[in-house]
């Protein structure tokens, strides 16, 4: 199917899986800015020692954070507007997720957040960001995306 003017119709999935990538990736959002602006309501969920762990990032590790959450949820919003940009934003998430896991893995965490949820939930946003690329990816060639 196409749209007036010989362009792809937009598949009833891109809605679906745009809406749910926004979801998924506010939480993201929602959580590095709380943390960046030591919001005390939010930050009370933890323990003093995480919270050490927290505030201690070098600028560099606050830096891949950001460009992992706000590539993602920027992504996921071209994605709503059939924008080929997409791609290029959730491949600044995958770049910004890399740097994070990289410190992640490198640095003493405190022992509470050294859990297997932990990394069941880091291998889900890896999952996550590889599939929204490739999904973009497909609706570019597909034309979807413009």
């Amino acid at each position: 199917m196409t749209e007036s003017g010989g362009k792809p119709a937009t598949p009833w999935h891109l809605w679906v899986v745009g809406v749910i990538a926004v979801i998924w990736n506010s939480g993201g959002a929602v959580d590095y800015t709380m943390t960046q602006m030591r919001n005390e309501s939010y930050m009370s969920a933890f323990t003093p020692e995480q919270l050490d762990y927290f505030y201690a990032f070098p600028a560099w590790a606050d830096a891949v954070w950001a460009l992992g959450v706000w590539g993602a949820f920027i992504g996921s919003l071209l994605l709503l507007l059939r924008s080929r940009h997409a791609v290029v934003a959730f491949g600044i998430s995958l770049v910004g997720l890399l740097g994070s896991t990289i410190y992640q893995m490198t640095v003493d965490m405190p022992v509470s957040l050294i859990t297997p949820g932990i990394w069941i939930f880091t291998a889900a946003i890896w999952l996550s960001v590889i599939l929204l690329i490739w999904y973009a990816r497909m609706m570019t060639n597909k034309g979807v995306l413009r």
